[in-house]
C-alpha cells in the first residue's frame, strides 16, 4: 500500500470507532508532515467526524466485520467503508426535535457521499476536501 493510502479492518467491537478516528487523524498528519500535502487542521476534525459517523452506522446496522480504506486523491480524502448490510443508508427528513439519527445528515453536509451495492453488502464513499473548511 502506498503512503497515500491506509486501511483498517473493523471487527464491530465498540473500540473500532476510536481506532478508525485515530487512523484517520494519524494518516492525515502523516501526509501533511511527510508528503507536504496541505491539510487544514479543521479538515482533520471533519474527517474524524465523518469516519466516526460511518463506522458507528456500520457497527449499529450491519452485522459482522467492516473495512475502512482512506485514499488521498489530490486535495481530497476519499473514505470508503465496506460493510455486510445490503441496505443503503437513508437521510431522514429534517426534524430538529428528533433525538439522534442525524449521522448521515452530518456526513452528507460535510462530504460528497455515494453508496454502491457490493457482492456482500455495500460500499459508502465519502469525499472530503482537505484544504477548505465547510
Amino acid at each position: 500500500m502506498s503512503a497515500r493510502e491506509a486501511s483498517l479492518s473493523l471487527s464491530g467491537d465498540p473500540s473500532c470507532i476510536a481506532q478508525a478516528r485515530h487512523l484517520a487523524a494519524a494518516f492525515l498528519t502523516k501526509v501533511r508532515d511527510r508528503l507536504g500535502v496541505p491539510v487544514a487542521t479543521a479538515s482533520i476534525e471533519i474527517v474524524q467526524l465523518v469516519v466516526s459517523e460511518l463506522v458507528t452506522n456500520a457497527r449499529k446496522y450491519a452485522p459482522g466485520p467492516a473495512l475502512m480504506h482512506l485514499r488521498l486523491l489530490g486535495s481530497v480524502l476519499r473514505v470508503e467503508l465496506w460493510d455486510s448490510s445490503p441496505i443503503p443508508p437513508a437521510v431522514r427528513a429534517s426534524d430538529p426535535t428528533r433525538i439522534g439519527q442525524h449521522g448521515l445528515e452530518i456526513v452528507a453536509a460535510l462530504a460528497h457521499v455515494v453508496t454502491e451495492p457490493t457482492a456482500v453488502g455495500k460500499r459508502i464513499t465519502a469525499d472530503i476536501a482537505l484544504t477548505s473548511v465547510v
